[in-house]
């Protein structure tokens, strides 16, 4: 994995003052480093710059970026984030078209099949990706953005220069483009946050690239293009069959992504999405004579304070030890304390470059750190719940008919802390309402299909195209930041597109949660494993973790220069301290309750400090 970011004005004659703009460029990487601590490189020319740092995986020695070719006296340049799994595959078609390589990196497969067939190569990768390439003699800029949106790559323009970057942090680096947030991005953060609504950067003019699609700059402007979007059509095979061919799937995806030339290793939870990544890996690498690394995660006296929830039934430890005898892992358990957290709910901004999941993404933040200390690749189980209808909104009732997000239906704890000030000029329900509704309308239909699974399919999109991105956008900053590639098997679009159209009653069948999964995994796992209920990522229940919090939060409200007083009522939010909270009415998905809008709240005002953003 690596960092990408870059400038283009085709009209720009860049090397009149090269020294100015290869700073820039050289700017741009800096900020961005922790995503490629490997090796770093620039390329300018008129109309152009480059910028790229690089985490090595494949080919460690030859895979150099910014990568130029040249072709009949035409040049191409591409700069590159992500992993190709089906490189191997691309490169003997491309052999037999008359393509010549230099390198055994997928970079070079993806700049050789542009220059065989253009942009629309992108529709045979397979992977996760963030792409440039500058076509010289046409003068184009071309940013390609994998099908489901796991790596990142935002943009803006200053003038009539388009300004991108795999993180937001290196788009303020180019002269001019300062952090600012309206009455929209606060809307973004208040209303809809650690969410966001898809293609916007939630600062003020910046955007990010759609996933599925790519954006042609030139002398005649900016186009989008889409690649790659669902469509909804009857499935027609019978449940046997489709069990064997999610099996197929699931299987093939995560063989697929160990491509590495360096070990890998896996996140285990014990729930049934990570047990099955971990088995699959740890048999394929049992046949090689190999042993496969483990890891898990939890809190420093969690056994001791944890409270069992209707979204959190129990904890991990005793499901990770039963998949670490049975899949004969190297296993290591890390934990995390209170002070370890808390520091690390403002890294988590510095990787995010927004405010995110408060402690749910801090302690992921840290593990890792932890994990990255020996290990540079890893799997994980993410993406399986919005996929295959794990969550609870799939399920209950009054998630099912409200006309709002289900994982974030009560706007109230929103709201409790803002000053009166805010909430007049941000109306915060009609903000996440607009969202909401443009999604529903954007949702794929299947003609003749009846109101009910209708909205299933509605639900499902949401979750594709909001909770699971938000997921996504976690798991690569957290991981990224201390230059650790995590790979995420079960958002290969074959399996995406599959069960987009497989019917309800096949997903969850007898009304088993992910039946259909579990039924694909019969086989790889132990049964008490494969039909765990579900338990999502692990939180702190420590006492003293809410009181740590209330305290800092006091002292942020009781500084005058803080920036956050300008946006929060402080006799309101010391109410909110005093209250108890409850950790079973999460105000965001399952996890995110009473500690974590404090913790939200710090991470705001250290964001709008150290960014040193501008509020109009």
């Amino acid at each position: 994995m690596c960092g990408i970011a870059g400038f283009c004005n085709p009209h720009n004659r860049y090397l009149e003052k090269k020294g100015q703009w290869e700073d820039v460029l050289d700017r741009m990487n800096q900020v961005q480093k922790h995503r490629g601590p490997d090796d770093q490189g620039t390329f300018l020319e008129n109309g152009c710059g480059l910028a790229h740092v690089r985490l090595s995986i494949i080919d460690l020695y030859t895979g150099h970026q910014p990568m130029v070719r040249e072709e009949s006296g035409r040049k191409f340049v591409i700069v590159y984030n992500g992993e190709i799994y089906n490189m191997k595959e691309l490169k003997q078609e491309l052999k037999k078209e008359g393509a010549i390589f230099r390198t055994a990196s997928d970079t070079e497969v993806i700049l050789a099949g542009y220059i065989l067939h253009g942009p629309a190569f992108v529709e045979k990768l397979n992977g996760i990706f963030a792409v440039s390439i500058w076509d010289s003699a046409e003068k184009k800029l071309f940013l390609f953005r994998d099908r489901l949106g796991v790596k990142p790559l935002f943009y803006s323009f200053s003038g009539q220069t388009l300004v991108f970057s795999s993180e937001i942090k290196g788009i303020f680096q180019y002269p001019g483009i300062e952090p600012v947030i309206d009455r929209d991005g606060l809307g973004e953060i208040f209303g809809l946050g650690p969410a966001k609504s898809y293609g916007k950067g939630v600062f003020k003019g910046v955007s990010e690239v759609l996933p599925g699609h790519f954006l042609e700059y030139s002398t005649e402007g900016l186009n989008d293009h889409t690649y790659w979007k669902l469509e909804s059509r009857p499935h027609e095979e019978s449940y046997d069959q489709t069990v064997e061919k999610l099996s197929y799937l699931v299987h093939d995806a995560v063989k697929m992504q160990m491509l590495s030339d360096i070990p890998i290793c896996t996140f285990l939870s014990g729930g049934v999405d990570s047990s099955l990544v971990t088995a699959i890996c740890a048999k394929e690498l049992g046949r090689q004579g190999k042993q496969l690394n483990t890891f898990s995660f939890d809190f420093v006296n969690n056994d001791r304070y944890f409270k069992a929830n209707s979204f959190q039934p129990s904890q991990d430890r005793p499901w990770v030890d039963r998949m670490v005898e049975a899949s004969g892992t190297n296993h290591t358990y890390l934990e995390c304390n209170n002070e370890q957290q808390i520091e690390n709910l403002y890294r988590a901004v510095d990787a995010r470059d927004l405010p995110c999941m408060a402690d749910v993404e801090s302690s992921l933040l840290y593990f890792c750190s932890k994990v990255a200390e020996t290990k540079k690749v890893t799997l994980t189980g993410e993406c399986a719940d919005e996929i295959f209808g794990g969550y609870p909104w799939f399920h209950k009732k009054e998630c099912f008919e409200a006309h709002a997000f289900p994982w974030s239906m009560d706007m109230e704890p929103r709201e409790a802390l803002l000053s009166g000030d805010v909430l007049q000029a941000v109306d915060l329900k009609a903000h996440a309402r607009r969202a909401y509704e443009k999604t529903i309308r954007e949702t794929p239909r299947l003609l003749g299909e009846d109101p009910t699974e209708s909205r299933r399919r509605e639900i499902s999109y949401l979750n594709l195209k909001w909770f699971m991105v938000t997921l996504l956008d976690r798991m690569d900053r957290t991981s990224m930041y201390s230059g650790l590639e995590a790979r995420v098997p079960f958002a290969d679009h074959r399996i995406v597109e599959y069960m987009w159209n497989v019917p309800w009653e096949m997903k969850c069948p007898d009304g088993v949660v992910k039946g259909l999964l579990r039924a694909a995994g019969e086989g790889d796992l132990p049964n008490e494993v494969l039909y765990r209920r579900k338990s999502p990522y692990p939180k702190t229940y420590h006492p003293e973790y809410e009181k740590m919090l209330g305290d800092r939060l006091r002292e942020v409200i009781a500084d005058p220069n803080a920036p956050i007083r300008n946006l929060i009522d402080k006799k309101k939010t010391e109410e909110f301290l005093e209250s108890p909270s409850d950790y079973g009415k999460p105000w965001y998905g399952q996890l995110m309750a009473g500690p974590q809008m404090v913790a939200f709240m710090l991470q705001v005002n250290y964001w709008l400090e150290t960014y040193h953003i501008a509020v109009i």
